[in-house]
């Protein structure tokens, strides 16, 4: 990638400066600024849309402007719009809208952050301490499917699941490899790299990203050739808010067959659930690529109705039951596959069945934003590179089951995953890796007494895992964000590097210079992302 001279470096260092000064003053009296001048800048920015400007800037006088905000999020601890300081939403038909609410943010010394599906595990999405607006991706929705050249332009504020939905209903032969929850956001998804049950097979939905059109922080509107191919790698994968706007992802559709194999096996502890997860670590990221066997654990009932812990494996084939049964006698007869286990359904269905629910539905439940319950919740993540003892096993057993009930889900890697290059695109979690954890907690009692409660559930556990995992650095997955391994507190390189290198290793220092590079006020900025770095 492409270094820059030590002429250009001294330039971006005191345009830097001179922008952050700019920011620190103005942030200062934003609050004197009239609701018409942000209003007019965007008309004024936008001439050929200003007759329905009105319609897309909402500010707290709004009589919509609650419902907006609150519409997409899914983490109710952070759907209060008491304690930050939000001026505007916007909520862009086109990519020229969004050039004009980045303009017109810093014209009025506001942060801007993005919104394309609400799933942001920390709020970072629509959240801050300063005064800012959102640009809420959710009228960018739109699918666009070549089935003949097996590609599709996605929009940023499309969902998972509209995604899934539009592939299949104008290709049966093609799927694409992303997340299990339908509601997320394509835009945020994607940046983050974009992990699923074909990632064995296909790797992650960032891998298969061909193309792109992203806003950057002067108002400009690039593709693939525009960009570069050092900005292009890092929007795949570097996390979402960090250089840019992203609009519309191009990106492969990959083949599937007419029928793929789904089931789900429980097992408890009586059951031997604690030697079946300790021969699935050493086996799992072996199998066959068509082969993704992940576990959820959480603590369930025995036969007699005392705690113990549950362990459901949960799959998905590409192929036939005919085939499976033999395959899984052969790769992993320990769980006991039998014919009567298993269910033949299409790709898209397996979609649904992957996120717990009922295959046979109308597939236009995809096509539904709120078919979720909501909640509060937190999450954190792992890395693990070696098997864990069936002592330690039993030892975690114990943890989870102190406190408030939560869930760890584990995702097996290999296949694809160990065949991509850790610098290939920004995320690095690949060869050596044998799985990903989740944790993750959810609880429907507001308050701070049982946010406190599930919270230290949670925290107990992760910092018992810390000798199971990798080490120096602990890694973590990017879209399970988590504030907890740090955060910026002046926006500085050396301070966001503690909790990049968690996320994207070796890959951050690489992130850090293209940020320096087409970001070189930090804009795009918020408590964990990326800081410019123009000294690399």
């Amino acid at each position: 990638m492409e270094a820059i001279g030590v002429e250009a470096k001294m330039a971006h260092l005191l345009t830097y400066a001179i922008v952050s000064l700019f920011f620190s003053v103005s942030s200062a009296v934003v609050d004197l600024i009239p609701e018409h001048n942000f209003v007019t800048c965007v008309a004024n920015q936008s001439p050929q849309y200003s007759a329905t400007i009105s319609k897309l800037v909402y500010s707290p006088h709004s009589p919509s402007f609650s419902f907006i905000f609150q519409s997409s999020i899914q983490n109710f601890r952070f759907n209060s719009t008491k304690f930050h300081k939000l001026q505007y939403i916007i909520t862009p038909y086109s990519a020229d809208h969004v050039k004009a609410a980045i303009i017109c943010s810093k014209v009025h010394g506001l942060q801007v952050r993005i919104r394309s599906g609400g799933h942001d595990y920390e709020g970072l999405s629509y959240n801050s301490y300063v005064p800012f607006i959102i640009i809420d991706l959710v009228n960018l929705n739109n699918v666009r499917v070549d089935s003949n050249n097996g590609t599709a332009w996605v929009q940023a504020g499309a969902t998972v699941g509209e995604l899934y939905y539009h592939v299949a209903n104008q290709s049966k032969g093609h799927g694409f490899p992303a997340g299990v929850c339908p509601s997320m956001g394509a835009g945020g998804h994607i940046s983050g790299g974009g992990q699923g049950t074909l990632m064995r097979k296909f790797g992650l939905a960032a891998d298969n990203v061909v193309d792109a059109i992203v806003i950057t922080a002067d108002g400009n509107i690039l593709d693939r050739q525009g960009m570069g191919e050092d900005f292009f790698w890092a929007i795949r994968g570097g996390g979402g808010g960090n250089f840019g706007v992203v609009v519309e992802w191009k990106i492969n559709l990959v083949p599937v067959p007419p029928k793929v194999t789904v089931f789900n096996i429980p097992r408890t502890l009586e059951q031997n659930a604690t030697k079946l997860i300790h021969r699935w670590q050493q086996i799992a990221h072996k199998f066959h690529e068509d082969l993704f066997i992940r576990i959820i654990i959480f603590v369930g009932k025995d036969s007699k109705g005392g705690k113990t812990i549950q362990a459901n494996f949960n799959s998905l084939f590409l192929g036939t039951s005919d085939q499976l049964v033999p395959l899984m006698a052969k790769s992993f007869p320990e769980l006991g596959l039998k014919p009567e286990d298993c269910k033949e359904i299409s790709w898209i269905q397996s979609t649904i069945y992957s996120n717990g629910e009922n295959p046979g539905q109308p597939l236009e439940v995809l096509l539904d934003r709120n078919h979720v319950q909501k909640g509060f919740f937190k999450g954190k993540s792992d890395f693990v590179t070696e098997p864990i003892s069936e002592t330690n096993l039993e030892a975690i057993w114990k943890v989870m089951q102190e406190g408030e009930a939560g869930v760890m889900v584990w995702d097996p890697y290999g296949g694809k995953m160990c065949e991509i290059s850790e610098s290939s695109i920004p995320f690095p979690h690949r060869a050596g890796v044998l799985h990903n954890i989740q944790y993750f907690s959810k609880w429907q009692e507001g308050g701070y007494l049982a946010e406190q409660r599930h919270l230290k559930w949670m925290n107990r556990l992760y910092n018992f895992m810390a000798p199971f995992v990798t080490k120096n650095p602990r890694t973590a997955y990017v879209n399970y964000r988590d504030l907890d391994i740090g955060r910026n507190i002046h926006g500085i390189f050396s301070e966001a590097k503690i909790w990049g290198e968690k996320y994207f290793k070796g890959n951050f220092d690489q992130l850090a210079h293209i940020k320096g590079m087409v970001d070189y006020g930090n804009f795009f900025k918020n408590e964990q992302s990326i800081a410019p770095n123009f000294y690399l």
